[in-house]
C-alpha cells in the first residue's frame, strides 16, 4: 500500500511510481517516505502522519468484520451490506486567496483575512507545514453511507513536529472547518511543543565586548555589531535594535533587541499557541473533540490534549508533558527523572483522568477512536446512531442479574451482565457487549461509560459500591515523599470521583447522548482532608453540568440502593426539570436526608423509645397501672419502679431496631412517589423495557418541542416558550386529538409514540401554524407598539417586503399582491 494511500485513493489514482520505467527495472530497496517513517519512529516511536488515514481505514474494516460476527443470520446481512470502499479522504490545505503563489503565506495573512481552507487531492508528503489535516468520510456500521470527520495531525518529521505560526493557522482553520460543519474533530498529537528559533543572520555577525580582550574568561559587558554589519543586517528590514557605544576606541552598535528576519523565532509562536488553545476550548463546546496521543506531546501540545478533554493515549513513548525530564533535571541540578513517562506517561495521565483510554499500539488506539465515534451522532445536534440489535440482544427481556442485599458486587455487571458462580450468563441493563468503560484508571469509586439500550447510545454513570484504592505516587524530586495508598469507601463521593462525574456529564452533553445515572450514594465525604481537597467545589460542578444538559436524563435508584443528603441534592430532577426525571426500584430503593440509623439516633431518642414501650407493652402498662394505685407503700412503689426499669432495659434493644425500621419506612419508594420527588417506581427486572420506551418517547418529544421553540424565535416581542411549556403544548394537542385520549394515555410511552407516528403530518402542520401565528404577533406588536418604535418598525417591515418582492418571480409577486390585498381590504 502506498504511503498515505487508502483503497479508495489507490483505486482512483493508482500507483504511478512506475510510470515510464522499463519493465526490467528492479524493485527499489526502500519504499517512498521510508526516511520519514524512520525519522518518526526514532523521534517519538510514532508513525509518519501520512500513514494515519490507512490505519483509520483498517480500523473501520475491522469494525465491519466484528459486526458481521455478531448475531448469526443478521450478522451475515450486515456483512453483505458492507461497502466496497469504507473510507474516502481529501486533504485540507491552507492557501492565500488571489496570490500569485497561494502556498506562500504567513500568519499575518491570516490576521488580514486572506487565507482559506481548500479540499485538495495531492500526493503524500507534499506538505511544507508541520501540521496536516484531512476531511475523512468513514463508512462505518452505524453510517454505511458515510460520516464526515476532520482529522488533524502533527508531522513530527517537519521540524520535530513543533508548533510554528503556520502550523497554528492550519490547525485553527481545520478546526473551524469542523465547527462550521458541526462534525467530529480528531487530533493526532505527536509534537515537541512551541517552536524555538534564533536569528542566524545575527548569530553569524555579532561580536562581544569583553571586559579584558586578552582575558575573555573574565566576562563581558555586552554584544555589539560593527557599523558595516549593522548596515548590512538592516538593509532590507530591521533585524536588530541598537544603541551607540564605544568599544576599544571605536564606535560600535550595542545590540539591545534581536528581531531577526527568520519566521517563528520565539514569542510569536506562543501567540499562535494561544490562538489554537482558544479554538480547541471552543471546539469542545461546539462539536465532538477527541485527541489521540501517539507520540510525545509537549507544552501547547499537552494543553491541546486537555482542552479537547477526551483523550486516548498510547501506552509507550507517548508522554503528555509540559517540560522534558532533561530540562527539569538541569533546573534542579540533579538527575531526578530518567524518562518523560515518569512525568506524563499513562501511569500518570490515565490515573489522574487526563487520558480516558490507554491502548498498547497505534492501530488499537485508532480502533478505540472509531469505536468511540460509533456512539456519537454524525454531526452535532443530529440523530443518534441507532444500531440493529437483532441476533445480539432483545429489547423486551427481563434483567437477570439482581443485586443481593448486603453483598457488594461489581456495578459493571448491573450494566453489562456477566456470569454467575456456576458460569451461567446473567443479562444486565444494556445491550449485550455494548458497554465501554472510560476513565477507568481514575477516581474508581465512580464508573462511567457509554453503552446502548435497544440500539440507542447512552452515557451512563454508576456508583462503585466496593472499597477502592487511590494510589498517589511518590515524586522522585522529593526525597521525603513516599507512595500513599488511600482507601476510598464505596457509595461515597470523594473530590476526585465528584469531579469525574461532572466531567463525564459534560462530555456526554457535548456528544448529544441521553444519560442514565444509577445512583447509590450515601453522600459526600466531608472529612477534613476531603473538605480541604475541595469536595464541595467538585460536587457543585455536578449541578452545573446537569443545568446545561439538553438530552433526556434519567436518575434511577437500583435495587437495595440509596441516595442520602447532599448526594440527593446534586441529582434531584428539579435541577433541570426540562430534561431530568427520577425513578426508584420498586420496594427496595431508599432515599432520605440521613440513613435510618442516623435518623433514629437523632429523631427517635431513648426517651421516645421508652414512651413507645409504655404505649405498646402490656407488661409495662400493667406496672404503670399498679404504680398509680393509691395507698401503696414506699417499698411497693420502689419495687414497681425497679421492675419497670428492668423491663425497659430488656426491651430497649428490640425497640431500637423498631425505631430504625420506623425511620426507614419514611424513605421508601412509595413515599418518594407520594410526595412527588420521583416520577414512579420501576421494577428492576422490567427496567430495561421501561427505559427503552421512555427514552424513545422523550427523544421524539424533545425533537418536536425543539421545533416549537425554534418557531417562536422570530423576534424580540414574542416570548419563546420554555421546554416544559412546549411539552405542555404537545400534551394539549394529544388530548385534543380525540375524546379517547386521556391524561393516563399521555403517560403511556408506547401510546404516545404511536400517536406521534400516526399524526406526523398533523403535528408538522401545527408547528407551521404556530410559526405563522408567532410571525403575525411579532409584526402586529411592532406596528402597534406606539411612538418612534412603531414608526421605525413599520418602515422596516415595508422595506423587508419590498426586498423580498424584488427577488420573486412574476407569478409569485402577483400571488403575494393578491394575498396582501385580500388581507387588508
Amino acid at each position: 500500500k502506498l504511503i498515505g494511500g487508502t483503497k479508495a485513493s489507490l483505486a482512483g489514482a493508482g500507483d504511478n511510481s512506475w510510470e515510464g520505467l522499463n519493465v526490467h527495472t528492479p524493485y527499489p530497496l526502500t519504499r517512498p517516505f521510508d526516511h520519514q517513517r524512520k525519522a518518526a519512529l526514532l523521534s517519538s516511536d510514532t508513525l509518519y502522519c501520512y500513514d494515519l488515514p490507512a490505519l483509520f481505514e483498517a480500523a473501520v474494516e475491522q469494525e465491519w468484520v466484528e459486526a458481521s460476527k455478531k448475531g448469526g443470520v443478521e450478522g451475515d446481512i450486515r456483512a453483505a451490506s458492507r461497502p466496497l470502499m469504507v473510507m474516502y479522504t481529501t486533504e485540507l490545505v491552507v492557501k492565500k486567496t488571489g496570490a500569485v503563489n497561494p502556498d506562500d503565506w504567513t500568519i499575518q495573512d491570516y490576521w488580514n483575512g486572506e487565507l482559506e481552507l481548500y479540499q485538495v487531492n495531492r500526493g503524500s508528503g507534499a506538505n511544507d507545514v508541520g501540521m496536516v489535516a484531512w476531511l475523512m468520510v468513514l463508512k462505518t456500521v452505524e453510517y454505511p453511507n458515510g460520516r464526515q470527520v476532520v482529522l488533524i495531525a502533527n508531522d513530527i518529521t517537519h521540524k520535530a513536529g513543533s508548533f510554528g505560526t503556520r502550523e497554528d493557522v492550519v490547525f485553527k482553520l481545520a478546526s473551524e472547518f469542523a465547527r462550521e460543519k458541526r462534525i467530529p474533530r480528531l487530533y493526532i498529537a505527536a509534537n515537541s511543543g512551541a517552536r524555538i528559533g534564533l536569528a542566524d543572520s545575527v548569530k553569524k555577525t555579532f561580536k562581544v565586548a569583553f571586559k579584558d580582550p586578552s582575558k575573555p574568561e573574565n566576562g563581558f559587558d555586552y554584544i555589539y555589531v560593527t557599523p558595516e554589519d549593522y548596515k548590512a543586517l538592516n538593509s532590507d528590514k530591521q533585524r536588530i535594535l541598537v544603541e551607540s557605544a564605544t568599544y576599544a576606541g571605536q564606535s560600535v552598535h550595542r545590540v539591545t533587541d534581536i528581531i531577526g528576519s527568520e519566521a517563528d523565532l520565539g514569542v510569536e509562536n506562543l501567540k499562535g499557541s494561544g490562538l489554537i488553545a482558544g479554538e480547541t476550548s471552543a471546539a469542545y463546546k461546539d462539536i465532538f473533540t477527541l485527541t489521540l496521543v501517539l507520540g510525545r506531546t509537549v507544552g501547547i501540545g499537552a494543553y491541546l490534549v486537555r482542552l479537547g478533554q477526551r483523550t486516548i493515549q498510547k501506552t509507550t513513548a507517548s508522554p503528555i508533558i509540559l517540560t522534558g525530564y532533561q530540562a527539569l533535571n538541569k533546573l534542579m541540578g540533579v538527575d531526578v527523572y530518567s524518562t518523560n513517562d515518569q512525568l506524563g506517561g499513562p501511569g500518570i495521565m490515565y490515573s489522574n483522568g487526563v487520558s480516558h483510554l490507554s491502548e498498547p499500539d497505534h492501530l488499537r488506539a485508532i480502533k478505540a477512536a472509531v469505536d468511540w465515534l460509533a456512539y456519537v451522532p454524525s454531526m452535532r445536534g443530529g440523530l443518534l446512531p441507532v444500531t440493529d440489535i437483532r441476533g445480539v440482544d432483545e429489547i423486551e427481556r427481563p434483567i437477570e442479574f439482581t443485586p443481593v442485599p448486603g453483598t457488594p458486587y461489581d456495578p459493571r455487571t448491573l450494566l453489562a451482565g456477566g456470569e454467575d458462580d456456576s458460569g451461567k450468563w446473567q443479562s444486565g441493563f444494556f445491550d449485550r457487549g455494548s458497554f465501554t468503560e472510560y476513565l477507568a484508571g481514575w477516581a474508581k469509586t465512580v464508573v462511567i461509560g457509554r453503552a446502548r439500550l435497544g440500539g440507542f447510545p447512552m452515557g451512563v454513570v454508576i456508583t462503585e459500591n466496593r472499597t477502592a484504592e487511590n494510589i498517589k505516587p511518590a515524586d522522585p524530586a522529593d526525597v521525603k515523599a513516599s507512595e500513599a495508598v488511600i482507601q476510598e469507601a464505596g457509595c461515597v463521593w470523594f473530590p476526585n470521583s465528584a469531579y469525574k462525574t461532572a466531567q463525564a456529564i459534560n462530555d456526554f452533553r457535548t456528544e448529544d447522548l441521553p444519560l442514565i445515572v444509577f445512583a447509590n450514594w450515601r453522600g459526600f465525604s466531608g472529612g477534613q482532608r476531603d473538605m480541604f481537597d475541595e469536595v464541595l467545589k467538585y460536587g457543585s460542578l455536578i449541578v452545573d453540568a446537569f443545568v446545561n444538559y439538553e438530552q433526556p436524563v434519567f436518575v434511577y435508584i437500583p435495587p437495595f440502593a440509596e441516595i442520602r443528603g447532599g448526594a440527593w441534592v446534586v441529582l434531584d430532577a428539579s435541577i433541570n426539570a426540562n430534561v431530568m426525571e427520577m425513578y426508584a426500584a420498586a420496594g427496595t430503593a431508599r432515599g432520605g436526608v440521613l440513613e435510618a440509623n442516623g435518623a433514629a439516633s437523632v429523631k427517635y431518642r431513648t426517651k421516645d423509645l421508652i414512651t413507645t414501650m409504655h404505649r405498646l407493652d402490656e407488661t409495662l402498662q400493667s406496672l404503670d397501672a399498679k404504680l398509680q394505685v393509691e395507698g401503696s407503700s414506699k417499698e411497693d412503689t420502689e419495687s414497681i419502679q425497679e421492675a419497670i426499669e428492668s423491663r425497659e432495659r430488656a426491651l430497649l434493644p428490640v425497640y431500637e431496631q423498631i425505631s430504625v425500621q420506623f425511620c426507614e419506612l419514611h424513605d421508601t419508594p412509595g413515599r418518594m412517589q407520594a410526595v412527588g420527588v420521583i416520577r414512579r417506581q420501576v421494577e428492576w427486572t422490567q427496567a430495561r423495557s421501561f427505559f427503552y420506551w421512555r427514552l424513545r418517547r422523550k427523544l421524539a418529544e424533545f425533537d418536536l418541542r425543539k421545533k416549537i421553540i425554534d418557531a417562536a424565535q422570530v423576534g424580540r416581542a414574542i416570548k419563546t416558550p420554555t421546554p416544559l411549556e412546549a411539552s405542555d403544548m404537545i400534551r394539549q394537542w394529544f388530548l385534543a386529538t380525540s375524546p379517547s385520549m386521556s391524561a393516563a394515555k399521555w403517560e403511556d410511552d408506547k401510546i404516545m409514540l404511536t400517536w406521534m407516528a400516526q399524526n406526523h403530518q398533523l403535528l408538522e402542520n401545527k408547528v407551521v401554524a404556530f410559526t405563522q401565528e408567532c410571525v403575525a404577533q411579532e409584526v402586529a406588536l411592532v406596528m402597534t407598539s406606539g411612538g418612534n418604535t412603531a414608526k421605525v418598525g413599520t418602515m422596516g417591515i415595508i422595506e423587508g417586503i419590498g426586498r423580498a418582492m424584488a427577488t420573486m418571480t412574476e407569478e409569485d409577486r402577483a400571488a403575494f399582491k393578491e394575498m396582501l390585498s385580500r388581507t387588508i381590504g
